[in-house]
This record gives C-alpha cells, sequence and structure tokens, in this order.
C-alpha cells in the first residue's frame, strides 16, 4: 500500500474522532483518509476529557468545522446540507471514525461540538465497503464519508481519489485474508493510476 500512497493537497481539511480501539481494527479506513487528505488531524475521543489541541482546532480562525453526521440527530437550527468552496474560511469537516452505535454515543457526549453547525449528508449512492458490513448501504465507512465531503468542497479529485484508494485497500485486505497474490494490474489499482495521471 505505502507504494501507491496517493498523498494530495487540498484547502480542505478532515479532523478524526476516533473511539477506542477502532484505530487498531485491521479494517479501519480513517488512515487512509490521513494518507489522501494533506490536513488531516486525529484525536482520540473520550467523554470525560477533551485533547486541548482538539478544541485549540476547532477556535482556529483559519477554519469552518462542520460536525458531519445525519440531520434527523440535530436541532434543525444547526443543520446545513452543503458547504461552500469559496468561502473565507477553509472547512475542516469533523468525522467520527467509529462504528455507527459508538458514533451516535459520541454525538452526544461531545458538548464542544454543539455550537458547530451539522452537515447532514444526502448521499445518492450506497455503500462500497465490504470488509464490514451494518446490513444497511446508507452506512458508510470513514473514508466514503470524507470522499462525499471533499466533493460538497468542490475538491473533487480528492474525492474521486479515495474512493479509489478504498477499492486499492480493499483489494489489498481481502487478498491477504485469502492469501492470494495481489493483482496489481486489476481495475482497482489501474483506476487509482490512472486518478494520478490526470493531475499530473
Amino acid at each position: 500500500m505505502c507504494a501507491v500512497r496517493p498523498a494530495m493537497a487540498a484547502r480542505a481539511g478532515v479532523c478524526l474522532l476516533m473511539a477506542d480501539i477502532e484505530p487498531l481494527k485491521p479494517t479501519n479506513t480513517g488512515w487512509l483518509v490521513a494518507d489522501v487528505v494533506g490536513d488531516t488531524f486525529a484525536f482520540g475521543w473520550a467523554r470525560t476529557e477533551t485533547d486541548p489541541a482538539l478544541l485549540a482546532l476547532l477556535d482556529d480562525p483559519q477554519w469552518q468545522p462542520y460536525v458531519v453526521f445525519p440531520g434527523q440527530y440535530a436541532a434543525p437550527e444547526r443543520v446545513v446540507e452543503d458547504v461552500a468552496p469559496g468561502a473565507s474560511k477553509r472547512p475542516l469537516f469533523i468525522l467520527f471514525d467509529a462504528t455507527w452505535a459508538e458514533a451516535r454515543k459520541m454525538f452526544r457526549r461531545s458538548p464542544y461540538l454543539d455550537r458547530l453547525p451539522v452537515l447532514s449528508l444526502q448521499p445518492e449512492r450506497t455503500t462500497q465497503y465490504e470488509l464490514r458490513s451494518s446490513g444497511r448501504g446508507d452506512h458508510f465507512c470513514t473514508s466514503e464519508v470524507a470522499a462525499m465531503c471533499m466533493g460538497l468542497a468542490g475538491e473533487h479529485a480528492v474525492g474521486q481519489t479515495l474512493d479509489a484508494y478504498l477499492a486499492v485497500f480493499t483489494h489489498h485486505y481481502l487478498r491477504a485474508k485469502n492469501q492470494q497474490p495481489v493483482a496489481w494490474d486489476g481495475d482497482a489499482h489501474s483506476r487509482l493510476r490512472e486518478l494520478a495521471t490526470q493531475r499530473s
């Protein structure tokens, strides 16, 4: 995977709030976001204490933070469905890197996020994530959510690259799990290379 890491510069940033052991799970996709999006920040989440560096990031005047979460869980006046790509502040997407059950708990128990707008995504697709299943097509993994956010911010190449990188990761994971060689010339790697060629 290191050989195909597609690090990219973007005006938008991502802040990952990570649940407990989530970063240690081999199926975690938060690290894919960190590989691709230059300004990715990551913090462990705890109910009883908050990292001062996280609070400083949320107050940094260069950023406009958005808590990315379904709108039905927030007060209506907080909910937005779009991002203004040309705004003076850079968008910072706060993602809960967690299972769905953990993410709901984190959203409810993070009072320092209550003052921020909630970006409610309206996806026109279903999840392509194959390594865990919630049984619902509208439950997306962390890197898929980040890709949709990048699209809203006008960072279409970054969003497309995140999706392609997830496909490569999924291929590597499943091949390793089944003790099969990686198909370096397969569709997943070809798509990632094609996007890199378009950027150059």
